[in-house]
C-alpha cells in the first residue's frame, strides 16, 4: 500500500483514470458490436449506417489513446471489407 501522501493520490488518481478508460473502451467495442451484429443480418444499408455511426467513436478512442491509431485504421479497414463482400 502507498506511504507517502504522493504514493495514495497517486493511487486515487489510478483508479479514476482506469474507470474510466474502462467505460471508453466498452464504448468502442460496443460500437464494433453493433456494425458486426448488423453484419450479421446481411442487409448492407443496416451495416454501412452502423459502420458511419461507429466510425467516429474508432477515431475518437484512438485520439484519447485507449487504442492505437493503427489499431483503429485496421478496424474500420476489416469492417469496411467485410461491408463490401456483402454484394
Amino acid at each position: 500500500m502507498a506511504n507517502t501522501a504522493q504514493a495514495r493520490k497517486r493511487a486515487r488518481q489510478a483508479l479514476k483514470r482506469r474507470a474510466h478508460n474502462r467505460s471508453l473502451r466498452s464504448r468502442l467495442r460496443t460500437a464494433i458490436k453493433s456494425v458486426r451484429q448488423a453484419l450479421a443480418t446481411g442487409d448492407k444499408q443496416q451495416a454501412l449506417a452502423a459502420f458511419q455511426a461507429s466510425q467516429g467513436v474508432i477515431d475518437s478512442m484512438a485520439g484519447k489513446g485507449i487504442i492505437h491509431k493503427n489499431a483503429a485504421a485496421r478496424y474500420k479497414s476489416r469492417l469496411m471489407a467485410r461491408i463490401k463482400a456483402l454484394g
